[in-house]
């Protein structure tokens, strides 16, 4: 297997790495490369936790076999660089779905137990990584959820090494399609008000970021429940083929689609039957959709804050609203308790995402809602984040040392080092 000169980016598409990448076929193949790269997927992280500038990393993309499938069991055995998006195809129709399922199904089982992602029934079903049975590394080692170096792989962003294949506990649903209810919210008070008395399995806040005043934090709540029934016609994928122009994504564009996209919702709020894949993964349709934001990309920022931190939640949007600077893409949800991993993003709380173009001010904007969010006892998404300092991580996550203790353990030559753990100092946490 040779390495071949490559340069990738995160989907934000501000950071980028000019480096060697291969490409495995077979799991021999992975084997031999594994003591010598970390693994990347399809690089759906935003910032700069897949890449590895001017060193190696071995792409697993073609590594997306499902080994075996346990339907008595409701589990399947998979390999790393398979996505969820062709998992939750290939399972619905026989009443399967991966438990939990982020928001896009480009990302693929490795990065979702790298990043221990979460989905829109995080607040029943906890994260990814509490439905791994285990864990199979390139290097042959098989680790369980009894094992120590588990909650360090899991949420451990790939620095125990590439991972070959994992078991994976299902959801048993009959799902043809998804029953969605969509209700608007008036306020910020009111929005909280609908995530925490919610009943519905799966749940998530579109917020205007715009919003000011009286309005600010208003936003559409959608409760889905998995259904069976007659499926309606799938929507055609469209590609943005070239970067959006500046104007595209201006203030007063922006305030007056969010304007629209709110009434689009009746006030007494509506029921509609969606497609799976429109529900769980509403952007995918939208072929390289990180283009929108133009040639100089875009920025995520993504928090949770506890919920006796929810005072910080009106700050962080009033700044956001009074910058000019957000984008119709924000997202308002209800975290539960459930993470797997030492360095797992989720907490029982409230996360805020929103995206913000890449322009003069996004990054100051970015570190004032970091320094809110730590301030209440939250944390950031190592997944999203392209700004955050090394400073700014101790105290949001209290197990990083006993991480980093861990994967220096299992890699104590930094082979796995990626440009985000070295920008954040992650492995020489004390």
């Amino acid at each position: 297997m040779s390495w071949k000169k490559d340069t990738w980016t995160g989907w934000g598409r501000i950071l980028k790495a000019e480096g060697e990448l291969a490409r495995p076929e077979r799991s021999a193949a992975l084997a031999k490369l594994a003591p010598e790269a970390p693994a990347i997927g399809n690089c759906r992280s935003y910032g700069d936790a897949s890449l590895v500038s001017e060193g190696r990393a071995i792409s697993m993309v073609r590594l997306d076999k499902i080994l075996f499938f346990d339907e008595a069991d409701a589990l399947i055995h998979v390999e790393a660089g398979a996505t969820i998006a062709d998992l939750a195809r290939i399972l619905a129709p026989r009443g399967f779905l991966p438990a939990v399922m982020p928001g896009t199904g480009f990302a693929t089982v490795g990065g979702c137990i790298a990043m221990d992602v979460h989905g829109k029934n995080h607040h029943g079903a906890g994260s990814f990584g509490q439905h791994v049975t285990e864990i199979t590394l390139a290097t042959g080692q098989v680790l369980t959820p009894s094992d120590p170096l588990f909650k360090a792989t899991v949420g451990g962003l790939g620095q125990t090494g590439p991972i070959a294949s994992a078991k994976l506990k299902l959801l048993r649903a009959k799902v043809d399609v998804m029953m969605v209810t969509e209700r608007r919210a008036e306020d910020l008070d009111a929005f909280l008000n609908l995530l925490d008395t919610s009943e519905a399995t799966y749940t998530v806040g579109w917020i205007d970021a715009t919003a000011t005043g009286d309005a600010l934090g208003r936003g559409i709540l959608e409760e889905g429940e998995t259904g069976a029934g007659l499926v309606p016609p799938a929507k055609r994928g469209r590609r943005v083929p070239f970067n959006a122009p500046g104007w595209a994504l201006s203030a007063p564009i922006v305030r007056l689609f969010n304007k629209s996209y709110y009434n689009r919702v009746p006030a007494a709020g509506r029921t509609s039957v969606k497609p799976i894949d429109d529900f769980f993964f509403p952007l995918d349709r939208i072929h390289d959709w990180n283009k929108l934001y133009g040639k100089k990309g875009f920025h995520q920022f993504q928090c949770v804050v506890p919920l006796a931190g929810r005072s910080a939640l009106k700050p962080m949007l009033e700044a956001i609203a009074t910058s000019g600077l957000a984008s119709p893409l924000a997202v308002l949800k209800r975290m539960g308790p459930g993470r797997a991993g030492h360095l797992s993003f989720p907490m029982e709380g409230y996360t805020l995402a929103v995206d913000f173009r890449n322009r003069t001010g996004t990054r100051g904007l970015i570190q004032e809602l970091i320094a809110e969010a730590k301030a209440v006892g939250g944390r950031i998404y190592f997944a999203k984040d392209s700004v955050a300092r090394a400073e700014d991580i101790p105290g949001m996550y209290p197990d990083l040392a006993t991480w980093a203790e861990a994967v220096n353990a299992a890699d104590p030559d930094h082979a796995y080092e990626t440009d985000l753990t070295k920008r954040l100092n992650l492995r020489n946490a004390k």
